[in-house]
Protein backbone atom coordinates (compact mmCIF):
# COMPACT_ATOMS: atom_id res chain seq x y z
CA UNK A 1 0.00 0.00 0.00
CA UNK A 2 1.11 3.72 -0.74
CA UNK A 3 0.85 6.11 1.61
CA UNK A 4 -0.95 8.94 0.13
CA UNK A 5 0.80 12.38 1.20
CA UNK A 6 -1.69 15.96 1.15
CA UNK A 7 0.42 18.67 1.56
CA UNK A 8 -1.44 21.77 3.27
CA UNK A 9 -0.99 25.32 4.61
CA UNK A 10 -1.47 25.43 8.26
CA UNK A 11 -3.67 28.16 8.25
CA UNK A 12 -5.61 27.79 5.12
CA UNK A 13 -5.80 24.26 4.20
CA UNK A 14 -7.09 23.33 0.48
CA UNK A 15 -10.51 22.42 0.87
CA UNK A 16 -9.93 19.98 -1.88
CA UNK A 17 -7.46 17.81 -0.11
CA UNK A 18 -8.87 18.35 2.97
CA UNK A 19 -11.94 17.11 1.85
CA UNK A 20 -10.39 13.99 0.07
CA UNK A 21 -8.63 13.23 3.15
CA UNK A 22 -12.20 13.19 5.10
CA UNK A 23 -13.41 11.15 2.72
CA UNK A 24 -11.06 8.50 3.39
CA UNK A 25 -11.74 8.63 6.95
CA UNK A 26 -15.30 7.90 7.23
CA UNK A 27 -14.62 5.10 4.60
CA UNK A 28 -12.49 3.72 7.58
CA UNK A 29 -9.21 4.22 6.39
CA UNK A 30 -6.08 5.35 8.10
CA UNK A 31 -5.13 9.11 8.12
CA UNK A 32 -2.31 10.86 9.64
CA UNK A 33 -2.46 14.63 10.65
CA UNK A 34 -1.12 17.50 12.47
CA UNK A 35 -2.06 19.07 15.60
CA UNK A 36 -1.22 21.32 17.88
CA UNK A 37 0.59 18.85 20.36
CA UNK A 38 2.06 15.64 17.84
CA UNK A 39 0.67 14.00 14.34
CA UNK A 40 -2.14 12.28 15.07
CA UNK A 41 -3.09 8.60 13.47
CA UNK A 42 -6.67 8.37 12.84
CA UNK A 43 -9.80 6.45 12.17
CA UNK A 44 -13.19 6.90 12.51
CA UNK A 45 -13.89 6.54 15.98
CA UNK A 46 -17.19 5.01 15.55
CA UNK A 47 -15.70 1.92 13.22
CA UNK A 48 -14.38 -0.52 15.58
CA UNK A 49 -12.65 -2.58 11.99
CA UNK A 50 -11.33 1.07 11.28
CA UNK A 51 -10.21 1.58 15.38
CA UNK A 52 -8.95 -2.09 15.23
CA UNK A 53 -6.34 -0.72 12.29
CA UNK A 54 -4.75 1.72 14.37
CA UNK A 55 -3.85 -1.08 16.91
CA UNK A 56 -2.07 -2.94 13.92
CA UNK A 57 -0.68 -0.35 12.34
CA UNK A 58 1.27 0.98 15.40
CA UNK A 59 1.76 -2.23 16.76
CA UNK A 60 -0.42 -0.71 19.76
CA UNK A 61 -1.17 -3.15 23.01
CA UNK A 62 -4.93 -3.91 23.01
CA UNK A 63 -5.43 -1.86 26.48
CA UNK A 64 -3.83 1.39 25.66
CA UNK A 65 -7.41 3.05 25.13
CA UNK A 66 -7.37 6.13 22.37
CA UNK A 67 -8.12 10.00 22.69
CA UNK A 68 -11.62 10.44 20.74
CA UNK A 69 -10.96 14.23 18.59
CA UNK A 70 -14.03 16.37 18.21
CA UNK A 71 -14.15 19.65 16.13
CA UNK A 72 -17.62 21.07 18.27
CA UNK A 73 -17.54 21.11 21.77
CA UNK A 74 -21.08 20.41 21.86
CA UNK A 75 -20.39 17.17 20.17
CA UNK A 76 -18.89 15.65 23.76
CA UNK A 77 -22.40 15.34 25.01
CA UNK A 78 -22.93 12.40 22.26
CA UNK A 79 -20.27 10.13 23.45
CA UNK A 80 -20.44 10.52 26.72
CA UNK A 81 -23.19 9.79 29.65
CA UNK A 82 -23.05 13.08 30.82
CA UNK A 83 -21.00 16.96 31.62
CA UNK A 84 -20.47 17.64 35.12
CA UNK A 85 -19.86 21.47 35.76
CA UNK A 86 -16.29 20.85 36.25
CA UNK A 87 -15.96 19.43 32.65
CA UNK A 88 -17.84 22.24 31.06
CA UNK A 89 -15.85 24.60 32.81
CA UNK A 90 -12.73 23.05 31.20
CA UNK A 91 -13.99 23.19 27.90
CA UNK A 92 -14.89 26.48 28.27
CA UNK A 93 -11.34 27.31 29.03
CA UNK A 94 -9.47 25.26 27.35
CA UNK A 95 -11.10 23.75 24.12
CA UNK A 96 -10.07 24.15 21.20
CA UNK A 97 -6.80 23.02 22.42
CA UNK A 98 -4.12 20.32 23.66
CA UNK A 99 -6.26 19.69 27.40
CA UNK A 100 -8.58 16.10 27.11
CA UNK A 101 -10.72 14.90 29.38
CA UNK A 102 -12.07 11.58 30.67
CA UNK A 103 -15.06 11.25 31.53
CA UNK A 104 -17.82 8.21 31.72
CA UNK A 105 -18.60 7.52 28.18
CA UNK A 106 -21.67 6.99 26.44
CA UNK A 107 -23.30 3.54 24.47
CA UNK A 108 -21.95 4.69 20.72
CA UNK A 109 -18.35 4.91 21.71
CA UNK A 110 -17.24 1.61 20.94
CA UNK A 111 -15.35 -0.54 23.58
CA UNK A 112 -11.95 -1.09 21.54
CA UNK A 113 -11.65 2.57 21.90
CA UNK A 114 -11.50 3.07 25.52
CA UNK A 115 -9.95 -0.95 25.93
CA UNK A 116 -12.97 -1.75 27.26
CA UNK A 117 -13.20 0.59 30.28
CA UNK A 118 -16.17 2.61 30.94
CA UNK A 119 -14.77 5.69 29.93
CA UNK A 120 -13.48 8.19 27.30
CA UNK A 121 -11.21 10.41 26.68
CA UNK A 122 -12.17 13.47 24.62
CA UNK A 123 -10.37 16.11 23.07
CA UNK A 124 -11.01 19.48 21.04
CA UNK A 125 -7.50 20.04 19.25
CA UNK A 126 -6.78 24.17 17.77
CA UNK A 127 -4.80 23.07 14.76
CA UNK A 128 -6.81 24.58 12.17
CA UNK A 129 -5.70 21.29 9.88
CA UNK A 130 -6.98 18.97 12.30
CA UNK A 131 -10.39 21.00 12.94
CA UNK A 132 -10.85 21.22 9.25
CA UNK A 133 -10.16 17.22 8.62
CA UNK A 134 -12.69 16.01 11.58
CA UNK A 135 -15.58 18.77 10.59
CA UNK A 136 -14.82 17.21 6.32
CA UNK A 137 -15.09 13.72 7.53
CA UNK A 138 -18.18 14.55 9.88
CA UNK A 139 -17.27 11.89 12.31
CA UNK A 140 -15.15 12.12 15.65
CA UNK A 141 -11.51 10.48 15.17
CA UNK A 142 -10.21 8.41 17.24
CA UNK A 143 -6.15 9.66 17.20
CA UNK A 144 -3.29 8.19 19.41
CA UNK A 145 0.40 9.17 18.21
CA UNK A 146 1.43 8.72 14.64
CA UNK A 147 4.14 6.67 15.09
CA UNK A 148 4.82 2.86 16.10
CA UNK A 149 4.21 2.30 19.64
CA UNK A 150 7.17 3.25 22.06
CA UNK A 151 9.09 5.17 19.57
CA UNK A 152 9.37 9.09 19.96
CA UNK A 153 6.23 10.59 19.14
CA UNK A 154 6.14 12.83 15.69
CA UNK A 155 6.37 16.56 15.30
CA UNK A 156 6.46 16.61 11.24
CA UNK A 157 4.90 14.71 8.27
CA UNK A 158 8.73 12.93 7.82
CA UNK A 159 8.13 11.63 11.32
CA UNK A 160 4.80 9.90 10.25
CA UNK A 161 6.52 8.52 7.13
CA UNK A 162 9.63 7.43 9.01
CA UNK A 163 7.66 4.90 11.33
CA UNK A 164 4.41 4.40 8.80
CA UNK A 165 5.19 4.35 4.92
CA UNK A 166 3.35 1.84 3.79
CA UNK A 167 1.10 0.90 6.65
CA UNK A 168 -1.35 3.90 6.60
CA UNK A 169 -3.46 5.36 3.87
CA UNK A 170 -2.64 8.49 3.83
CA UNK A 171 -0.53 11.56 6.10
CA UNK A 172 -2.18 15.52 5.72
CA UNK A 173 1.51 17.71 6.06
CA UNK A 174 0.90 20.53 7.99
CA UNK A 175 4.38 21.58 8.82
CA UNK A 176 5.57 20.78 12.69
CA UNK A 177 3.55 20.84 15.15
CA UNK A 178 3.46 23.86 17.77
CA UNK A 179 4.25 22.58 21.21
CA UNK A 180 5.45 18.73 20.26
CA UNK A 181 4.32 16.58 23.53
CA UNK A 182 0.83 15.25 23.66
CA UNK A 183 -1.85 16.12 25.14
CA UNK A 184 -2.83 16.99 28.88
CA UNK A 185 -5.07 14.27 29.96
CA UNK A 186 -7.39 14.82 33.20
CA UNK A 187 -9.76 12.24 34.37
CA UNK A 188 -13.31 13.95 36.48
CA UNK A 189 -14.53 9.90 36.94
CA UNK A 190 -13.37 9.95 40.40
CA UNK A 191 -14.62 12.64 43.49
CA UNK A 192 -11.69 14.77 42.87
CA UNK A 193 -9.87 15.35 39.87
CA UNK A 194 -6.84 13.14 38.24
CA UNK A 195 -3.86 13.99 36.52
CA UNK A 196 -3.56 11.13 34.02
CA UNK A 197 -0.35 12.81 31.85
CA UNK A 198 0.67 16.38 32.02
CA UNK A 199 1.04 18.57 29.19
CA UNK A 200 1.13 21.91 27.85
CA UNK A 201 -1.71 22.38 30.10
CA UNK A 202 -0.09 22.69 33.15
CA UNK A 203 -1.04 21.12 36.62
CA UNK A 204 -1.93 24.79 38.05
CA UNK A 205 -3.55 25.63 35.21
CA UNK A 206 -5.81 23.25 35.87
CA UNK A 207 -6.27 24.01 39.65
CA UNK A 208 -7.49 27.12 38.89
CA UNK A 209 -10.24 25.93 36.98
CA UNK A 210 -11.36 22.91 38.94
CA UNK A 211 -9.99 23.68 42.22
CA UNK A 212 -7.79 21.35 43.17
CA UNK A 213 -6.41 18.41 41.50
CA UNK A 214 -4.38 14.85 42.45
CA UNK A 215 -1.34 13.51 40.38
CA UNK A 216 -1.23 10.06 39.36
CA UNK A 217 1.27 8.08 40.56
CA UNK A 218 2.20 6.49 37.06
CA UNK A 219 3.09 10.34 35.92
CA UNK A 220 6.39 9.88 37.62
CA UNK A 221 6.34 6.40 38.95
CA UNK A 222 6.63 3.12 36.68
CA UNK A 223 2.97 1.18 36.39
CA UNK A 224 2.66 -2.02 37.56
CA UNK A 225 2.76 -4.92 34.83
CA UNK A 226 -0.94 -6.13 36.14
CA UNK A 227 -1.94 -2.37 36.25
CA UNK A 228 -5.05 -1.48 33.25
CA UNK A 229 -3.87 1.99 31.73
CA UNK A 230 -6.54 4.68 32.17
CA UNK A 231 -4.85 7.47 29.42
CA UNK A 232 -2.40 7.07 26.72
CA UNK A 233 0.78 6.93 28.11
CA UNK A 234 0.35 5.57 31.70
CA UNK A 235 1.92 2.63 30.39
CA UNK A 236 4.86 0.95 28.76
CA UNK A 237 7.94 2.51 27.49
CA UNK A 238 7.04 4.68 25.67
CA UNK A 239 8.70 8.25 23.18
CA UNK A 240 11.98 5.77 23.31
CA UNK A 241 14.50 5.66 20.83
CA UNK A 242 16.67 2.40 19.75
CA UNK A 243 19.27 3.69 21.94
CA UNK A 244 19.33 2.78 25.74
CA UNK A 245 17.94 5.95 27.52
CA UNK A 246 19.41 6.93 31.27
CA UNK A 247 18.27 10.23 32.56
CA UNK A 248 20.75 11.98 34.44
CA UNK A 249 19.49 14.20 37.64
CA UNK A 250 21.23 17.08 39.15
CA UNK A 251 23.61 20.32 38.33
CA UNK A 252 25.13 21.14 35.01
CA UNK A 253 28.40 20.55 36.41
CA UNK A 254 27.64 17.39 38.54
CA UNK A 255 25.73 16.16 35.50
CA UNK A 256 28.04 16.66 33.06
CA UNK A 257 31.28 15.19 36.03
CA UNK A 258 28.58 11.61 35.90
CA UNK A 259 28.10 11.47 31.65
CA UNK A 260 31.64 11.31 31.08
CA UNK A 261 32.70 9.22 33.89
CA UNK A 262 29.94 6.85 32.20
CA UNK A 263 30.46 7.49 28.62
CA UNK A 264 33.90 5.69 29.52
CA UNK A 265 32.48 2.48 30.59
CA UNK A 266 29.36 2.39 28.05
CA UNK A 267 29.45 0.07 24.96
CA UNK A 268 29.56 0.93 21.47
CA UNK A 269 28.94 5.15 20.67
CA UNK A 270 27.54 7.53 22.95
CA UNK A 271 24.88 10.45 22.93
CA UNK A 272 23.82 13.31 25.33
CA UNK A 273 20.42 14.58 25.12
CA UNK A 274 21.33 18.17 26.38
CA UNK A 275 20.60 21.64 26.60
CA UNK A 276 21.51 24.76 24.35
CA UNK A 277 25.06 26.04 25.01
CA UNK A 278 25.77 22.13 26.35
CA UNK A 279 27.05 20.66 23.03
CA UNK A 280 30.35 21.46 23.16
CA UNK A 281 31.08 19.99 26.80
CA UNK A 282 31.27 16.46 26.07
CA UNK A 283 33.94 15.28 23.71
CA UNK A 284 34.01 12.04 21.74
CA UNK A 285 30.24 12.02 22.55
CA UNK A 286 27.42 13.03 19.66
CA UNK A 287 25.91 15.62 21.88
CA UNK A 288 22.13 17.17 20.88
CA UNK A 289 20.74 20.00 22.37
CA UNK A 290 16.75 19.72 22.77
CA UNK A 291 16.58 23.56 23.82
CA UNK A 292 17.06 25.96 26.29
CA UNK A 293 17.38 24.20 30.05
CA UNK A 294 15.10 27.06 31.06
CA UNK A 295 12.09 27.47 28.82
CA UNK A 296 10.02 24.10 29.37
CA UNK A 297 8.50 25.09 26.10
CA UNK A 298 11.12 25.09 24.00
CA UNK A 299 12.29 21.22 25.47
CA UNK A 300 8.65 20.06 24.75
CA UNK A 301 8.91 21.44 21.19
CA UNK A 302 12.27 19.95 20.39
CA UNK A 303 12.26 16.55 22.54
CA UNK A 304 11.01 14.25 20.16
CA UNK A 305 13.03 15.52 17.46
CA UNK A 306 15.98 15.51 18.97
CA UNK A 307 15.59 11.97 19.68
CA UNK A 308 15.13 10.62 16.55
CA UNK A 309 18.11 12.62 15.59
CA UNK A 310 19.98 10.53 17.91
CA UNK A 311 18.30 7.56 16.77
CA UNK A 312 20.73 8.52 13.08
CA UNK A 313 23.79 8.63 14.70
CA UNK A 314 24.02 4.98 15.65
CA UNK A 315 23.99 5.51 19.00
CA UNK A 316 23.53 2.89 21.57
CA UNK A 317 23.57 4.73 24.69
CA UNK A 318 22.57 8.13 25.38
CA UNK A 319 22.43 9.98 28.82
CA UNK A 320 19.88 12.59 29.07
CA UNK A 321 19.79 16.38 30.71
CA UNK A 322 16.94 16.41 33.33
CA UNK A 323 14.53 19.36 32.73
CA UNK A 324 12.77 21.24 35.75
CA UNK A 325 9.61 18.79 36.45
CA UNK A 326 7.95 22.17 37.77
CA UNK A 327 4.67 23.69 35.04
CA UNK A 328 5.28 22.87 31.69
CA UNK A 329 8.68 21.14 32.67
CA UNK A 330 6.37 18.33 33.96
CA UNK A 331 5.41 17.23 30.73
CA UNK A 332 8.92 16.99 29.34
CA UNK A 333 10.34 15.46 32.53
CA UNK A 334 7.36 12.42 31.96
CA UNK A 335 8.34 12.07 28.28
CA UNK A 336 12.02 11.76 29.35
CA UNK A 337 11.56 9.33 32.21
CA UNK A 338 9.29 6.89 29.77
CA UNK A 339 11.65 6.74 27.24
CA UNK A 340 14.12 6.09 30.17
CA UNK A 341 12.09 3.34 31.10
CA UNK A 342 12.71 5.11 34.42
CA UNK A 343 16.33 4.13 34.68
CA UNK A 344 17.74 7.31 36.25
CA UNK A 345 21.28 8.36 37.94
CA UNK A 346 21.71 11.20 40.63
CA UNK A 347 24.58 13.15 39.76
Amino acid sequence: MNTAVFCVHRDNPDPRAVKAAGAMLREGRLVAFPTETVYGLGANALDEAAVESIFRAKGRPQDNPLIVHIADAADARRYVRAVPEGAAALFKRFWPGPLTVVLPKSPAVPDIVSAGLDTVALRMPSHPVALALIRAAGIPVAAPSANVSGRPSPTCAAHVLEDLDGKIDAVVDGGSCDIGVESTVVSLCEDEPVLLRPGRVTPEELISVLGSLRQDDAVTRETAPEAAPRAPGMKYRHYAPRARLILVRGSEQAARSRILAEARLAPGPVGVLCFDGETDRYPGMTAISYGDRDDALSLAKRLFAALRALDQTGCRTVYARCPDDRGMGLAVYNRILKAAGFEVIDA
